[in-house]
């Protein structure tokens, strides 16, 4: 695995893509890649020099050319290599022999083809150590920065390239110039877009990590096929958190199909997907399914900041519109509270009598009369302190008769954004270009950035809530992790294979579990003394060594009200458990539990990202709801307490129907120590389930228990 020093530093990637000076090797007229590159340099405000090498052709793009790069007389920081596979290596050492440092690699052909390809790639890698050698690449086609007009890019980049904060990073070269062009079409500006190719040498988290020191840089879009070192991710991704930078990422490649590493049912809620999910929420990283989605997040967060909370105030010209966003915040987990009485009052002296002051607020089509209605109401709501956030929505113009009187107009309205006691988000009605008429309106306004449309602009709000959320959180600490001394009773057996309830319960009840008290016996008249001892009604259930799913081989007996029942039910197991080939199985007797809710409690150690826990509601509610709430370990008890309220059936622990409230504090504790006993296992432990782990306004306790071991 990388380590955080294995790649090359911030200070690595500052002077790599800050290059003073530029050679483009295997340039020629006949290729697009070649000559879109040149343009690139020469078109979008490249200042430094910018040098040809080509062996075979003495002018190309009307300049004169190099046979190689140690034949170019002045100092090169960057060699943009385009050349065929078999040359790439002969062009490093030859770089590296002049003091050339940092290579973008256009060229194809090597570990995504496989065979000889993956060959030659690691010959790149090899070169690169030995050389010391900085490379962006191989397969991709370089980058863009636009905060310092630095474009060593191999497609065309379309004008006007506007220089913003948002960095972008993509292992996806082919979509690199539709992001750059719907970033372009909404106005949003990027300080450094880079198309990684394969990885060789820099990778994603490399760039990652010199963005969050890059002052330009306010917030980080990514577009992921793979996280190719979870480890490092999550550390780098943790950085940004704590820098205040936000992550927004693509991740494609969702797949249904659950988890391999785990037994028992905690595999079927444990998908790779769903890992990644509960990855990503942890580390505060915004996950989004589309480009649009991306940009216009990303786009709104460089404006927004943190922002206070997710109670918002809506202040729009259309009705139809409120309902929509009204629809559309709830969907989010967005809250649209009802104003104040003193906002009524006051929105009554500036709306026109036939408009109604709810939240949405519509003020209607006056608007085309009165043209400062919008900031007039806006200032209104902003003041309202049951709201956090003010969303105005309101489209640039795409073209305006009077360009002077909109601009009176939009500015007015931007002084009153600008003045406003709480954060003012903009969002227009639909995804749409922004005009060259709306650019200027902007500049000359000093209007904020209009996000694209209301189902994105929602989104990106939702978006924008939660990453705030995960900020405060990281910024209040982390509560303290369960401490955890691994305690082993005695008869414990190897750590090999599977340990069935016999054996997993007490060695959880050893460590702190809280488990349902059992007795193991051998006979039915051992079993009947067991049941007198605690109480009826009892459970009776085969106890063979290493056999998981005792109720779907007849093992388990339920609700045994007196001795007889007792005694029949353990001779009825002992002879299935028999048939079913284990003829000296014991019995595990249990007093029977009632009422409170099953749980369903698991970890499972992902091939990626380690250690996953999932709580679910159990029983026939974990078929019903298909869906648990998972969390990378560690974990702490207000993490645990988190991803109980995530699960949909929560209301089912809160009391609902004048049931008995579980203890939400005391479950978490519980699930956050199962969490920690699992992690103090270390590499043995395959994976833990309690299932089902009841509650009630009683006591909660472990019914039954499973654990795998790797051995």
């Amino acid at each position: 695995m990388r380590t955080e020093s294995s790649g090359p530093s911030p200070a690595d990637l500052r002077a790599f893509f800050r290059p003073k000076s530029v050679a483009l090797v295997g340039a020629t007229d006949k290729s697009g890649w070649s000559t879109s590159t040149f343009a690139n340099l020469r078109e979008h405000g490249f200042d430094g020099e910018v040098h040809l090498v080509n062996p075979r052709t003495e002018v190309v793009h009307g300049e004169q050319t190099h046979p190689s790069l140690s034949a170019i007389p002045n100092q090169v920081d960057l060699a943009y290599v385009m050349t065929p596979v078999d040359v790439v290596p002969g062009v490093l050492r030859d770089g590296a022999a002049a003091g050339i440092r940092n290579y973008v690699i256009l060229t194809a052909g090597y570990g995504e083809v496989g065979g000889q390809g993956a060959v030659r790639e690691q010959e790149i890698v090899d070169l690169a150590a030995e050389l010391d050698l900085v490379i962006l690449g191989p397969n991709g086609n370089g980058f863009i920065n636009a905060a310092e007009t630095v474009t060593p890019y191999g497609l065309p980049i379309p004008k006007p390239l506007i220089a913003g904060s948002v960095g972008v990073v993509l292992q996806s070269g082919a979509l690199a110039s539709n992001v750059l062009t719907f970033a372009q079409a909404r106005n949003i500006g990027i300080s450094l877009l880079v198309s990684m190719g394969n990885e060789t040498v820099m990778s994603v988290t490399d760039v990652m990590r010199a963005m969050i020191e890059d002052p330009n840089t306010k917030v980080i879009a990514l577009f992921l096929e793979s996280v190719r070192h979870p480890e490092e991710f999550a550390q780098v991704a943790e950085a940004a958190l704590a820098a205040g930078k936000p992550v927004v990422a693509i991740k494609i490649g969702r797949s249904a199909k659950a988890s391999r590493t785990a037994q028992a049912h905690t595999g079927a809620l444990v998908g790779d997907d769903r890992v990644v999910d509960a990855a990503f929420r942890q580390l505060g990283v915004i996950r989004v399914d589309s480009i649009e989605d991306l940009i216009v997040t990303a786009g709104m967060l460089v404006e927004t900041g943190p922002l206070p909370g997710r109670r918002i105030g809506v202040v729009t010209p259309s009705g139809g519109a409120s309902e929509i966003i009204s629809d559309r915040a709830e969907e989010e987990g967005l809250i649209l509270p009802e104003f104040e009485e003193g906002t009524l009052t006051a929105l009554t002296d500036v709306l026109p009598d036939f408009a109604t002051p709810n939240n949405p607020l519509d003020v209607t089509g006056y608007v085309l009369l009165d043209r400062q209605l919008l900031a007039n109401s806006l200032n209104v709501v902003a003041a309202d302190p049951g709201i956090d956030v003010v969303m105005l929505l309101q489209d640039l113009p795409r073209a305006t008769p009077d360009f002077e009187t909109s601009v009176a107009a939009f500015s007015y309205a931007a002084g009153v954004i600008r003045a406003s006691p709480k954060p003012v988000v903009v969002i227009g009605n639909v995804l749409s270009d922004i005009t060259e008429t709306g650019r200027e309106l902007r500049a000359a306004s000093g209007y904020p950035q209009v996000a694209g449309g209301i189902e994105h602009g929602m989104s990106a709000l939702g978006n924008a809530v939660r990453w705030s959320e995960a900020y405060r959180r990281h910024l209040s600490g982390r509560d303290a992790l369960p401490p955890v001394t691994v305690v082993e009773p005695e008869g414990t057996p190897p750590r090999r294979g599977s340990w069935a309830e016999r054996h997993a319960a007490a060695f959880l009840s050893a460590n702190g579990i809280p488990v349902v008290p059992s007795r193991v016996v051998a006979t039915p008249e051992e079993a009947v003394a067991a049941a007198d001892e605690f109480g009826y009604p009892i459970v009776v259930k085969g106890a063979a060594e290493g056999l998981e799913h005792k109720s779907d081989i007849g093992g388990v007996a339920l609700d045994l009200r007196d001795a007889t029942a007792v005694r029949d039910a353990a001779t009825g197991v002992l002879a299935t458990m028999a048939r079913a080939g284990h003829p000296d199985s014991p019995l595990l007797i249990q007093p029977q539990r009632s009422g409170g809710t099953e749980l369903l409690v698991g970890v499972v150690r992902d091939p990626s990202w380690g250690l996953t826990l999932a709580v679910a509601l159990g029983g026939v509610w974990v078929e019903l709801l298909g869906e648990g709430s998972l969390r990378l370990l560690p974990i702490s008890a207000s993490d645990a307490r988190r991803a109980l309220e995530d699960l949909r059936g929560i209301d089912v622990l809160r009391g609902a129907r004048g049931t008995t409230p579980v203890d939400l504090d005391a479950l978490a504790g519980i699930v956050a120590r199962i969490g920690a006993l699992a992690e103090a296992l270390g590499e043995d432990l395959i994976a833990l389930e309690v299932n089902p782990l009841l509650a009630s306004g009683e006591r909660i306790e472990a019914l039954d228990a499973l654990i795998t071991w790797r051995g």
